[in-house]
């Protein structure tokens, strides 16, 4: 590989190359390393030497159990930073602390408190540090996934009627002074959109659109590669859209899901018991999903018509629940509505997908700090 440029400048490129490459790879022999930056031996191994004395990589053992510098294992230092993920709900804050080679360290979460809400928050990202063995300010950054959209100039958070102690203050600059470390907030639907296009079915996708119903009521709009996110940080908010019958998202949250069941005669406390019931209860539940299908498509079809994405993906615990029966449902019904051909599926991320996708962002913020690798997405 021929690069050209200061020598200061290919140390930086090569050094960078390298962390990026063990980051994504894992530990790796000296050999191995070279073989896929395409510098030579003697390059590489003073670029090791270097990153080595720096602090930036440490050695991790030797590779199946051989000797001498060829099966000596080279690894990230995991200490040079750590991050914290933090998803809100109106119920819990859950917490996930990480170094950052993104090995996760620690986990805590506390019931969202109905007041003093903030010292609840400091509480609960304080006690999952503790756990992780660090103090609040040694955290490189905080990623706080939340309902809602922080407006960008003014720092409220718009949306979120639903949590309390934080909709009246300036948040990132109120969660900063709290936390003593630097801290972002982010759309919770927008993380669980990033963490798709990170390892779930959006990988190489550049344009799709991911929609939450029932118990966040949201989506997500990426084009090219990109996150749309509006003026005021609140692109993406279906749940206001007035449609027939009313505003959006008072008919396909969990209470309207309930009562629609209940109209086949389904029974159910939550949307999520509702279609998991419905799987099972044959003609009534079959009518149900479609009604569900219906109402879920009236809304995707006014975004489908403004943007032609290449993809939708249908993500949360009722999308889940549902399964392919209700994608399918809901692609029929979006073909009957709209021109586009657009296919309906099933997020890939189902585990705290919020979390994770805020665990990614944080990381990909230290690591620009830390080593100077770009941010992605």
């Amino acid at each position: 590989m021929t690069r050209t440029g200061s020598p200061r400048l290919l140390r930086e490129i090569n050094d960078r190359a390298a962390i990026e490459t063990l980051l994504r790879s894992g530990a790796m022999t000296r050999a191995e390393l070279e073989e896929v930056i395409g510098l030579s031996k003697p390059a590489t191994a003073q670029l090791l030497a270097r990153l080595e004395e720096d602090g930036m990589v440490v050695r991790t053992g030797l590779r199946g159990g051989g000797r001498g510098p060829r099966a000596q294992m080279w690894a990230v230092n995991g200490g040079v930073g750590h991050v914290a993920a933090v998803a809100l709900t109106p119920d819990l804050i859950d917490v996930a602390i990480a170094d950052i080679t993104g090995s996760l360290l620690a986990e805590h979460s506390a019931p969202m408190p109905k007041e003093n809400t903030l010292a609840a928050f400091r509480e609960t990202v304080q006690k999952a540090a503790a756990l992780a063995g660090l103090r609040l300010d040694s955290l490189s950054h905080v990623v706080v996934g939340t309902p809602g959209a922080v407006d960008p100039a003014t720092g409220h958070l718009g949306f979120a009627p639903h949590l309390p102690g934080l909709v009246d203050v300036d948040l990132p600059a109120t969660l900063r002074e709290l936390l003593g470390t630097s801290v972002s907030i982010e759309n919770d639907i927008n993380l669980a959109a990033l963490e798709e296009m990170s390892s779930g079915k959006a990988v190489g996708v550049r344009n799709f659109v991911l929609f939450w119903p029932a118990d966040e009521i949201g989506s997500a709009v990426v084009v090219n590669g990109v996150l749309l996110r509006g003026v005021t940080g609140g692109a993406g908010e279906i749940d206001s859209m007035q449609v027939p019958g009313g505003r959006y998202g008072d008919q396909v949250d969990s209470d309207a899901i309930v009562a629609l069941a209940a109209t086949h005669g389904i029974s159910a406390d939550s949307g999520l018991e509702a279609v998991a019931h419905a799987l099972t209860t044959g003609t009534e539940g079959r009518a149900f999903l479609s009604d569900l299908a219906r109402r879920i498509a009236l809304g995707l079809a006014n975004v489908v018509c403004v943007l032609d994405p290449e993809l939708v993906l249908l993500s949360g615990g009722v999308a889940q629940a549902g399964g392919e029966t209700l994608c399918e449902l809901v692609s029929s019904e979006l073909r009957k509505l709209v021109v586009p051909r657009t296919p309906v599926q099933l997020a890939q991320i189902t585990a705290n997908p919020v979390r994770s996708g805020a665990l990614h962002s944080a990381l990909a913020v230290a690591r620009e700090r830390v080593f100077g690798l770009p941010q992605r997405a």
